[in-house]
């Protein structure tokens, strides 16, 4: 079999047990991102900040990238990581950043190029 590339670490093993679970799950993923409002970069900006909340520094990387692919500057990127204080304290946005600045970095990195 050929090797696939994953854009989650979590894809390879749920479509080793559960492809039927795996593709509808990658469908409905497919949808949420074919939402044409917010506009984009809100959107990565929105899933920027739940990613902060839920303490997934994979994911808070992927969205900064993302976001700034789409316009975002790192100021928008961090202000969005800051406007989760209120709900999940100053400790995960702190903890956050690094994640958001290397995404934020790599995206500026591959612009380079």
């Amino acid at each position: 079999m050929d090797r696939q590339d994953w854009n989650f670490p979590f894809e390879e093993p749920l479509h080793e047990v559960f492809p039927a679970l795996h593709d509808a799950q990658s469908a409905w993923l497919s949808a949420i991102d074919s939402l044409t409002a917010p506009d984009r970069k809100t959107h990565e900006l929105i899933r920027l900040a739940v990613t902060v909340m839920l303490r997934n520094p994979a994911g808070v990387q992927r969205h900064a990238m993302l976001a700034h692919e789409v316009g975002a500057t790192w100021d928008e990127i961090l202000g969005s990581i800051m406007l989760t204080t209120p709900g999940c304290g100053l400790l995960a946005a702190v903890e956050a950043i690094p994640h958001a600045r290397a995404g934020y970095e790599a995206a500026r990195d591959t612009e380079d190029d």
